[in-house]
């Protein structure tokens, strides 16, 4: 797994525009693509971005994928691209670009007196919202960011009652307990020794402490790493400023594309 903890202190400036056809193009979803909202489900997905992720894969020859926390059924209803490379939570779920979907192998049940604890403490803390996603256990509190020292005890608990082999993977207001196997730097990894992606110079895009592992790992292979929003310190070497301006500068990607194609 690649390293990112010497490299805190850099200043990221903006991203150039590469190449289209030299490049790899990891994105996050939530915080990258789109903003935020109080849960999951009610985020606001508008109707170009399926378009212009669609055309983002076709102008990279396949050379695209979503790299995400959310779950890969998740994926697909928000996005209704079921044919689209991904890496759903965190690496857990992986489809390439042939359609093929490998699941790490986790049981479900391993998780459950973690499960226990949680159902006993949320009764006590309603400001915080679990998700449970099966292999791994969310625990949200964006409705109320006061509660992340709370959060974080809880987490804590439920850490210890998981036992070994999983860890807490902190986010933009959410602590997940997963298996300690997987992060986005590793599903990134696994990819580029994939066609389409073989060959090629991967980029990520991303705004959250789970995108610091993708980051390293594309420029620990001679990538880039683009951090969408105010978070810092980070690893990426580049910055845009929020979500707009990250949907801007993936359009300028499409436009010098097709310009380079035409000029072909």
């Amino acid at each position: 797994m690649a390293s990112f903890q010497q490299h805190r202190g850099n200043s990221p400036r903006p991203p150039p525009i590469p190449r289209a056809d030299e490049i790899a193009l990891f994105v996050d979803i939530d915080g990258t693509l789109i903003d935020f909202a109080a849960t999951p489900e009610t985020v606001d997905v508008d109707a170009s971005l399926p378009g212009l992720l669609r055309e983002l894969h076709s102008l990279l020859d396949g050379a695209f994928a979503i790299l995400s926390g959310r779950a890969l059924a998740q994926i697909d209803t928000l996005l209704h691209l079921p044919w689209l490379p991904v890496a759903g939570q965190h690496g857990a779920e992986l489809r390439s670009a042939e359609g093929r979907i490998t699941r790490l192998v986790d049981d479900p049940q391993r998780l459950d007196s973690a499960r226990a604890a949680l159902a006993e403490l949320l009764a006590q803390a309603p400001d915080l919202r679990l998700e449970d996603k099966g292999i791994a256990l969310a625990l949200h509190y964006r409705v109320a960011p006061q509660a992340f020292k709370v959060a974080r005890q809880v987490a804590d608990v439920a850490l210890a009652c998981a036992g070994p082999g999983f860890e807490l993977q902190h986010g933009d207001c959410v602590i997940e307990l997963k298996s300690s196997r997987i992060d986005k730097g590793r599903a990134l990894a696994a990819l580029m020794t994939q066609a389409p992606f073989l060959g090629r110079t991967p980029w990520m895009l991303g705004d959250d402490h789970t995108d610091e592992y993708a980051f390293a790992m594309a420029q620990s292979l001679g990538g880039a790493g683009v951090i969408v929003g105010a978070r810092r310190p980070s690893v990426a070497h580049h910055a845009l400023a929020d979500v707009a301006q990250a949907r801007a500068w993936l359009l300028q990607l499409t436009r010098h594309a097709l310009q380079h194609k035409g000029a072909a």
